[in-house]
């Protein structure tokens, strides 16, 4: 049997749908106030992949814009549940992200993972992004 993914882009409409997906998808559970503010911006943007009613891949992002180039798209974090990994559903999330990304008019879009992270260099080498020698920094525990 072929399993079927579908994708759904949500909007601030999809406050009960994102508070549906049980714990595993995202770092944390839910908080309805993040939620609902991340929903309700319009520089947010998700993506979430279904298997039947069961959300098993995800993938975040945010406009950001400049005061001196066109707006871009950072890529907050992508994720897949551990019984579906492997199965094309995390390219699949990303890719969606950047086709809404490009349709917003970004002209950058990036991300940032941790040089340890397999799972996640993996899938950028994969969709053929500029891999970018750089230094990651974080503050306030909040990586």
């Amino acid at each position: 049997m072929v399993e079927t993914i579908t994708l759904r882009h949500l909007g601030p409409d999809d406050f009960d749908c994102l508070m549906k997906v049980p714990e595993g998808l995202f770092d944390e559970a839910m908080d309805p106030v993040q939620a609902r503010a991340f929903l309700d911006d319009p520089l947010h943007e998700c993506v979430l992949a279904f298997s039947d009613d069961l959300a098993v891949g995800m993938a975040t992002g945010t406009v950001l814009l400049h005061p001196d180039k066109p707006p871009a798209m950072f890529i907050n974090e992508v994720g897949v549940r551990d019984d579906f990994q492997r199965r094309g559903i995390g390219r699949r999330v990303t890719e969606k992200l950047m086709d809404i990304a490009r349709a917003r008019g970004c002209e950058g879009i990036w991300l940032g993972t941790e040089s340890d992270n397999t799972a996640a260099l993996a899938l950028s080498r994969s969709m053929d992004g500029d891999e970018v020698d750089g230094v990651y920094f974080g503050w306030d525990d909040g990586i």
